[in-house]
């Protein structure tokens, strides 16, 4: 039998204390790419914080899961859901890879995971990711996975100096269905 949490490519699983590495370069890369830009933090906070993460439980539906390349067991990125309604049925989520693992299929492969788990065995409705509008990458990922663009919040985010865009794409459950398989099992 194969994984719920399988794919061709990777397989999601429980973040690990000896992950700290991996979350650390994660966090360098997003420096570098414009993602994201945060004090630094030092290797013992990356090892705190992973272990905080071994041992948490989901937050209702929110949770984090790495994002490990099944041909080298590597951690290559993390994805998780962020804020969940469940009486509305709507969730948001996120994703992240190292530099060197993008554009190989991961991050496609490991939402797609995600979203069949919230949507099948969740019930939810509706997922929202909000991407910085420079972004054209995970843009036009999220547009190959049937996001649709819902809004432009003008000037919502200000990083390196300046603001930018932020771009909200949604994906109906009914949309998702007829483009990626719904049962893994």
């Amino acid at each position: 039998m194969t994984s719920f949490w399988s794919g061709e490519r990777v397989r999601l699983r429980g973040i690990e204390p000896e992950d700290w590495t991996a979350f650390m370069r994660f966090a360098v890369d997003e420096e570098r790419t414009g993602d994201l830009l945060h004090p630094p933090r030092s290797a013992e906070g990356f090892r705190a914080w992973t272990k905080e993460q071994a041992v948490a439980g989901p937050d209702g539906d929110c949770f984090r899961l790495a994002v490990e390349a099944v041909d080298t067991q590597e951690i290559v990125g993390a994805v998780g859901v962020y804020h969940a309604d469940p009486r509305a049925g709507w969730f948001e989520y996120g994703v992240t890879l190292g530099a060197e693992h993008r554009r190989k299929g991961y991050a496609a492969e490991a939402v797609v995971l995600l979203l069949r788990f919230m949507f099948a065995e969740r019930r939810y409705h509706k997922c929202e990711a909000r991407i910085f509008a420079y972004n054209e990458a995970s843009l036009a990922l999220h547009r190959r996975l049937g996001f649709v663009e819902e809004g432009r919040l003008r000037d919502r985010v200000f990083l390196a100096g300046r603001h930018h865009d932020l771009v909200v794409l949604g994906l109906l459950a009914a949309e998702f269905a007829p483009l990626h398989s719904m049962s893994r099992l």
